[in-house]
């Protein structure tokens, strides 16, 4: 079993800034393409960020320049630094993405939790 936990979110005035983290725990080799998305209650999910294995990442056009995404293999850990945020960047963010498990089968997708992200005077 595998899990995505993401933290980190929270509510924040415009302009400020937040980290998300997003952690992978049970039965995990390795971590391999992972992104960050996000939801607006009544709207469909969007992708945000996307990080590959060897760390290169693209970004949607809404948020580059003001978010970097960045990982750490050796903890199974990707993370998220949002800065300069605005209101409309306020969602549900989701982390998913690839995860290759201890038991040699072949890597499967995987969905976190989601943490909120409310920025907001």
């Amino acid at each position: 079993q595998v899990q995505l936990v993401e933290s980190g979110g929270g509510l924040v005035q415009p302009g400020g800034s937040l980290r998300l983290f997003c952690a992978a725990s049970g039965n995990v080799f390795s971590i391999n393409t992972m992104g960050w998305y996000r939801q607006v209650l009544g709207k469909q999910r969007e992708r945000v960020a996307v990080i590959i294995s060897g760390g290169q990442s693209t970004y949607a056009d809404s948020v580059k320049g003001r978010f970097t995404n960045s990982r750490d293999n050796a903890k199974d850990t990707v993370y998220l630094q949002m800065n300069s945020l605005k209101p409309d960047d306020t969602a549900v963010y989701y982390c998913g993405g690839f995860v290759t498990p201890r038991n040699g089968e072949l890597p499967q997708f995987y969905w976190g939790q989601g943490t909120q992200v409310t920025v907001s005077t």
